[in-house]
């Protein structure tokens, strides 16, 4: 009896050794660059509510950034780890020898959204019409609306209707008040038009599939180094593994919305939390396969064929690697 209960304390004893470095790893650490008050920082909160960082062992450090521009300045300075960006940007730096690669992160979403009062039922509708456009003439969405106007009417949109560029809240004063018939905003923005009253007429996925494309590509995502791919590589595997699972929570628990209800910064305005969290619902991206990438190309393709150089850079093509293939889901 008492070599029996000796040898299960042996085996446990050598059971806790073993487990015991395990348990007692240091944390995998990751810097995570982000816009100060954008939506990315609704998910990082929601990861770390739920615990999912701990659970896949990394530790983030999260630095607010001034805009998109600064976040690239800091990637490329190695000051951050990664940043939140658009597949087209990381094509760009690859093709200019800047060696950047992505993991998506959320869908190309959002939409035209029209002042129903305009009479706009049909995107031919926009001749003659002021249309205003979050950002600058370089803007993805800008272009895959001329592409589909073009497609549908023969016509140049630029040249047939009065475009106004500006901020987002700008955009959305613009449409709200009535200064403007139609905008292209962030999806968070175009939230606030639909709650004042304004319509989607076609969303961008509706216009990307009128052109060709086969499915929902995915727009923004996790952009990196190749050096901090290969120098941290089980950080990122952690960070995305931990990224996919928040996303899993995030479009099917209620609840999970509630706890970060705060840095949505929504007040007690219970319209606006709702449809704000049922559109982010809609871009969310369920897998990854870097070797099916067919949808960003086409619509690479797109962009390149109707915004040029000014859109997509030199090469028309989109860069070999640019997806990063250390990753799938």
């Amino acid at each position: 009896m008492r070599r029996a209960i000796r040898t299960v304390l042996s085996a446990l004893a050598l059971a806790g050794a073993l487990l015991t470095p395990a348990l007692a790893q240091d944390p995998l650490k990751i810097t995570i660059g982000a816009m100060a008050n954008g939506t990315v920082f609704w998910e990082l909160e929601a990861m770390k509510a739920l615990g999912l960082d701990k659970a896949n062992n990394v530790e983030l450090d999260v630095r607010e950034l001034a805009d998109a521009k600064a976040g690239q300045i800091a990637l490329q300075a190695g000051e951050v780890d990664v940043i939140l960006s658009d597949f087209v940007y990381v094509s760009i730096q690859r093709n200019s020898g800047n060696m950047l690669t992505f993991v998506p992160h959320s869908l190309a979403v959002g939409g035209l959204i029209v002042d129903p009062a305009a009479n706009i039922a049909k995107v031919e509708d926009l001749k003659g019409k002021t249309l205003a456009i979050s950002g600058s003439p370089v803007d993805k969405s800008w272009a895959i609306l001329q592409a589909y106007y073009g497609s549908v009417t023969g016509g140049n949109l630029a040249d047939e209707a009065t475009v106004r560029f500006g901020a987002p809240p700008l955009i959305n004063e613009l449409i709200t008040t009535g200064q403007a018939q139609a905008s292209l905003n962030l999806w968070n923005w175009n939230a606030r038009a639909k709650l004042a009253g304004k319509t989607e007429l076609m969303s961008v996925w509706d216009m990307l599939k009128a052109l060709g494309v086969s499915e929902q590509p995915p727009l923004l995502g996790w952009a990196f180094t190749d050096q901090t791919a290969e120098t941290k590589t089980d950080a990122l595997v952690a960070f995305l593994n931990a990224s996919f699972a928040t996303k899993d929570a995030l479009r099917s628990d209620d609840g999970v919305w509630e706890t970060i209800r705060p840095v949505m910064k929504v007040g007690d305005d219970d319209a606006l939390f709702t449809q704000l969290r049922d559109d982010y619902r809609v871009g969310i991206v369920r897998s990854y396969d870097p070797d099916h990438i067919e949808a960003a190309e086409q619509s690479f393709a797109l962009m390149a064929e109707h915004g040029g150089p000014d859109v997509v850079g030199d090469v028309q093509t989109l860069a070999p690697g640019t997806f990063w293939k250390g990753y799938s889901k």
